[in-house]
């Protein structure tokens, strides 16, 4: 197990246009997310908080489809040595992540690899239960295009204090 370092707030700062709403510790709306690689996944734990909050005491759909879509793109970072962009998020809401129920774990596992496209399994789940899940499609570029295009650090960067 490994703790995943955001070298992207390593790297920019608030002023320099850093504020990604999924991982960025300069967005004082965002989520904050950290992450953790653990074997084969990447993972964060989470907790919900009341401004992000769809229905009474319930996350918003829209959230929960942020933290899939932001875990899947981490795991690309670290696993697949590159960066893309989503091109498909297909979301199944099984139950709902309740806002006093406690922290969430957001989990993300490769599926599937080609030279264009990455599939990425993610899923939330709350008191052991999985609230939804999502399969994520990421288009991804070379790491040299990844570094020019998207300021890709490269993997080694996010292992480093």
């Amino acid at each position: 197990m490994r703790k995943i370092v955001n070298a992207y707030a390593k790297m920019h700062k608030a002023e320099d246009g850093y504020r990604c709403f999924g991982c960025s510790p300069y967005n004082e709306d965002g989520l904050h997310l950290e992450f953790v690689e653990d074997g084969d996944i990447v993972y964060s734990e989470w907790n919900p908080q009341k401004r992000y909050e769809g229905f009474m005491n319930v996350l918003h759909g829209g959230i929960q489809a942020t933290l899939l879509d932001e875990i899947a793109n981490w795991i690309i970072c670290v696993k697949c040595n590159t960066s893309g962009v989503t091109t498909d998020l297909n979301v199944k809401y099984k139950r709902p992540v309740l806002i006093d129920g406690g922290a969430i774990r957001i989990v993300a596992e490769l599926k599937e690899t080609t030279r264009k496209l990455i599939t990425v399994q993610t899923h939330i789940e709350q008191n052991g239960q999985v609230c939804c899940e999502a399969e994520v499609r990421y288009r991804v570029f070379s790491e040299e295009m990844a570094k020019a295009k998207y300021m890709y650090p490269g993997a080694d960067a996010f292992f480093t204090e």
